[in-house]
Parts: structure tokens; sequence; C-alpha cells
């Protein structure tokens, strides 16, 4: 007859805790930094002149969000992103930027963590 191995309390809720972060970290997908510029999605390939909804590209993209339901992007190398944090993007709209984030290759939308101004 074989005795059963005790184990303490503490290791297995150790074991168990290591293991959802272990199984969180992985299943996060890697972040990457893009440069570009936040526009909105009307005017990313037309560019703002066509719309004139305001005297700089900022005031545009912001008109065109406000008024048109548009949604800032990222435009970078001819490439659009969208970009999930809106509110953080309408704060950089017209800006070359910095943006670090998850991007989902299938939608081209980039799972934003940050974004900063680039020089």
């Amino acid at each position: 007859m074989t005795v059963p191995a005790i184990v303490p309390a503490g290791a297995i809720k150790s074991l168990v805790a290591s293991l959802l972060v272990f199984g969180t970290v992985s299943a996060a997908p890697d972040a990457q930094t893009f440069i570009g510029t936040i526009t909105d999605d009307m005017c990313a390939s037309a560019g703002h002149a066509q719309m004139q909804m305001g005297p700089t590209d900022a005031e545009c993209a912001r008109a065109c969000a406000d008024a048109h339901g548009a949604a800032y992007v990222l435009s970078a190398d001819k490439t659009v992103y969208r970009l999930t944090n809106q509110r953080l993007s309408e704060q950089f709209a017209g800006q070359k930027v910095r943006v670090v984030g998850a991007l989902d290759e299938k939608s081209h939308t980039i799972d934003v963590t940050s974004i900063t101004a680039a020089k």
C-alpha cells in the first residue's frame, strides 16, 4: 500500500498562479513599433485637401471624426492601420507619432499600448 504525498497548500497556490501568469504572457502577441501620422480613415488615402474640414490636417481629422463618424488611423509607409485606442489617437491627430502595440494582420488593426510624438 502506498501513502499519498502531502503537498503544502501554499505550493499548490504558487503553482496555479505561475501557470496562469505563464498562460497569459505566452498568449499575448508581440508588441511592435510603428511610425507614421495619425489621420482619419476618410482622409487617409485621399488627403485632407479634398475634404477641407479645417485649415490644418489635425483639425480636418478631428472634424471628420466628429461630424462624419470617421475613425482615427495610423498612416505609415502607404499602409493604413486601424487603432484600438481612439481617445488617445485623437490627442495626436495630424501629428507624426510612434505607436507601440500588437498588430492583428488580418484586420490591419493595432492594439495600442502607447502613442508618443515622433521626431
